[in-house]
């Protein structure tokens, strides 16, 4: 890399610069394809990465385990037994403390200020692995992926249909920084925040993205370059599932949906699916879907961050 990342935290895509991204991205690329050719990298030999869990994962927690693992170093789960962030110990505490055992930490929290104070009290780079209010990990993957799909970024338009959450947040920052233009299509009530968006347009303004909130889904999608959607109901928000069930029923990513938009369009879904309600099973097995490749660039696109960033 041109770009010397080391010790930097990933809290928000917002931070970094498109180049910084970019350079992330072709980096990833360059270690999956070592992983198809079968050539090791261990590139983190004797590191460690502090991994705090305050929500189920599968796919954060074993992409981060498996790609310290690939890399040649150690990861360790943390889960909220252990710690309790900012229950049984402050966060500052913890950040101090660990950052003296480890290389890099990653936290998949519920607050984005927990995250935050991670940083600022550590010595080490800090990961955001998922907050409530983003997910650049996520981002990072999802990128990739429309990266090696398309061979191009810029100009690309990715329509998100559901809920204005953490989703919705880091891919409108995410897309600006690419100068990709972004739509998030929610009923009324369930836009992005007002915070995430005005990031997201202050980027857009220098890189030519148009950063859109829209509430009619066929209308948005047509022509569209990137479908994307999340679960109606994220983790925290379980009592509002059947409520929410009746408000976003028709804002479903089908076949209909699929169908008016560009002929080389792409699907993705940061998974897990709930099939039937934010999208249907024939379009995650439809050849324009690529949801189990974005899954998979989790790895690779995050073995990039802790190698630019810890090595």
């Amino acid at each position: 890399m041109t770009i010397n990342l080391k010790g930097r935290h990933m809290i928000t895509l917002y931070d970094w610069s498109a180049e910084e991204i970019r350079q992330l991205l072709h980096l990833a690329d360059r270690l999956k394809q070592e992983v198809y050719t079968g050539t090791a990298h261990p590139l983190l030999a004797g590191k460690t990465l502090a991994m705090i869990f305050e929500k189920p994962s599968l796919r954060t927690m074993v992409s981060f385990q498996t790609g310290m693992y690939q890399l040649g170093g150690h990861a360790i789960y943390l889960g909220p037994d252990q710690i309790g962030l900012g229950k049984r110990e402050s966060v500052e505490d913890v950040a101090r403390v660990l950052s003296s055992y480890v290389n890099g930490i990653m936290a998949r929290t519920f607050s984005y200020e927990a995250v935050q104070e991670l940083a600022k009290y550590s010595a080490v780079p800090v990961i955001n692995g998922l907050t409530d209010f983003n997910h650049p990990c996520q981002v990072l993957a999802d990128l990739l992926t429309i990266y090696e799909t398309r061979s191009h970024m810029k100009g690309l338009s990715m329509v998100y249909i559901g809920d204005g959450n953490n989703m919705a947040h880091s891919l409108a920052i995410g897309c600006a920084k690419m100068g990709m233009h972004f739509t998030c299509v929610c009923p009324e009530g369930y836009d992005p925040k007002t915070e995430a968006m005005d990031m997201a347009r202050e980027v857009g303004q220098k890189t030519g993205s148009h950063i859109e909130v829209a509430h009619d889904v066929m209308e948005a999608a047509k022509g569209a370059n990137v479908l994307y959607t999340d679960v109606w109901a994220s983790m925290g928000q379980e009592k509002e599932k059947e409520e929410r069930k009746a408000i976003f029923r028709d804002y479903q990513i089908n076949m209909d949906v699929l169908n008016v938009t560009a002929p080389d369009s792409m699907v993705l879904h940061c998974l897990p699916a709930h099939y039937d309600e934010e999208i249907t099973k024939d379009v995650v097995d439809d050849p324009r879907s690529y949801v189990f490749k974005q899954a998979e660039n989790r790895l690779h696109a995050q073995k990039a961050l802790m190698l630019a960033t810890m090595a």
